[in-house]
């Protein structure tokens, strides 16, 4: 369900590994590289709640308050892919461990993090350290189990990431509110800290070492024109309007085409060389990765932008304290854990109509919440909020689950893992794109004497329907997801 939320890392199948430390996983190694996948996950859910605390506290640009989300999502998805092929070369344990440690040291940085800059700054790298950490969970896991064991670990893969999601929501309430030593917001990074150090000692004990025997070369070129077309595009759709389109705003966004046109160019060339590309542009010939990726696409921007506005309408515009609006987005986090459970039973038997009814399901929830803004604003309660909260959670685990698997179904098994790399990629930049371009929106027409917050959150949330039903519409180009007749 978010930053990291890292389903789409998960591969098909993977080159064969070389236990370096011998030992198969066991069950505590498996719950010392989940820590791995707990820690970045909760930690956008807790930063999410925090946001409104952290403007207050730092008198943060608006710009730079989506930035603090964005930076973060936007370093972790330029340099994921990255970090899986590093990790197959020097040893998945190795990378994890420097993942793990570089994530705690970020962590601290942010806490102690005197300034809006230098908080950005922090969180930048922090998206660095989970991309050189987060890779190697499930490659890990894939190189170390095998038949059941398997099973039951990528299970609990699936249920840290449900954890982490309501564990985000009330431990980032419950810190912000407490204010433990007039610390404010900070908790929120420092607690990490405690975790991560617990997460090296044992890591460096009890996580076997392996690595692939044909690792793939990192394609430097393909990954500096993506980041190039990447923060070409979202820097200036974050900061342009705050600082009011400055002329070097324009420039950067004129080369983000331009630069998007070098890297299909270079992939495609390197793919006929006979080399490794970052993004091998025949898997978008592909029709699974195709379609899939264009419902990702709109699917996770509208994810980012909600859960940007939604913080801000809450607690900037009604004026609720941080614990409750963790509270209140509780039932949305029940509702995706339950129904990402589900969809291993629904999809056999209703195939892709499963992601067309969460998309419905998703508009309603959205529509609920829109209705009821309008009724109790600027006084929105738990429980009034409850039930449009928890049918847009159900929508988006009806999608999201089913949708990993769609976007790989037809892509060939020895591309597998580049598939689920380019899917995590996708998934993330489209996260920073909806908190750039929702969130920039919903801050122009928020202020007074324009629509204000509660007219802007309804606008935002209205688009959002829209961007639903559209979802729904996409669902049913996609493969037949193992349906049986």
């Amino acid at each position: 369900m978010t930053s990291g939320v890292d389903e789409t890392t998960r591969p098909a199948t993977i080159t064969p590994a070389i236990a370096a430390d011998g030992p198969a996983l066991t069950t505590l190694g498996l719950m010392t590289v989940l820590i791995g996948v707990f820690l970045p996950m909760t930690d956008f859910f807790i930063v999410n709640v925090a946001l409104p605390t952290i403007d207050r506290d730092l008198h943060a640009p608006a710009g730079m308050l989506q930035l603090v989300v964005a930076g973060y999502a936007i370093a972790y998805a330029l340099l994921l892919v990255v970090g899986g092929r590093l990790g197959d070369a020097v040893g998945r344990k190795r990378l994890f461990l420097a993942g793990m440690a570089a994530f705690t040291v970020t962590s601290l940085a942010c806490g102690i993090a005197p300034g809006i800059d230098a908080l950005v700054a922090a969180r930048a790298l922090q998206g660095l350290a989970s991309a050189m950490m987060l890779p190697q969970v499930l490659s890990t896991i894939q190189a170390t189990t095998s038949g059941p064991a398997r099973a039951r670990a990528l299970g609990s893969y699936g249920a840290t990431g449900g954890i982490a999601v309501v564990a985000g929501q009330l431990l980032g309430g419950l810190l912000v509110s407490a204010n433990i030593g007039g610390t404010s917001w900070r908790p929120i990074f420092l607690v990490n800290v405690p975790v991560g150090i617990a997460g090296l000692i044992l890591a460096a004990r009890l996580v076997p070492d392996t690595r692939s025997d044909d690792p793939a070369p990192v394609d430097r070129r393909g990954t500096l024109l993506l980041g190039w077309a990447t923060l070409a595009l979202l820097i200036p759709l974050t900061e342009g309007r705050s600082l009011g389109w400055p002329l070097w705003t324009i420039a950067l966004l004129i080369t983000a085409p331009l630069a998007a046109i070098a890297f299909v160019r270079a992939e495609r060339a390197m793919e006929e060389r006979g080399g490794v590309p970052l993004v091998p542009i025949s898997l978008l010939r592909v029709p699974s990765m195709r379609r899939g990726l264009l419902l990702a696409v709109p699917f996770f921007t509208g994810f980012g932008g909600f859960m940007f506005v939604i913080a801000l309408t809450l607690q900037d515009g009604s004026g609720v304290s941080a614990l409750d609006a963790g509270v209140i987005l509780v039932p949305m986090a029940l509702g995706f854990l339950a129904a990402s459970l589900s969809t291993a039973r629904l999809l056999p038997r209703f195939g892709r109509h499963v992601l067309t009814a969460g998309a419905l399901i998703q508009s309603a929830g959205l529509l609920a919440i829109i209705a009821e803004l309008a009724t109790s604003w600027p006084h929105p309660g738990a429980l009034w909020m409850a039930p449009g909260m928890l049918a847009l959670g159900i929508g988006q685990g009806l999608i999201m689950s089913p949708l990993f698997g769609a976007v790989l179904s037809e892509v060939p098994r020895r591309k597998a893992g580049v598939g689920s790399g380019v899917l995590a990629t996708t998934q993330q930049g489209a996260l920073a794109l909806g908190v750039a371009t929702l969130g920039s929106l919903y801050l122009t027409i928020a202020v007074p004497g324009a629509a204000g917050p509660d007219g802007a959150a309804r606008v935002i949330l209205g688009i959002l329907v829209l961007n639903a039903l559209g979802v729904g519409v996409m669902s049913r180009s996609l493969p037949t997801l193992g349906r049986t007749p």
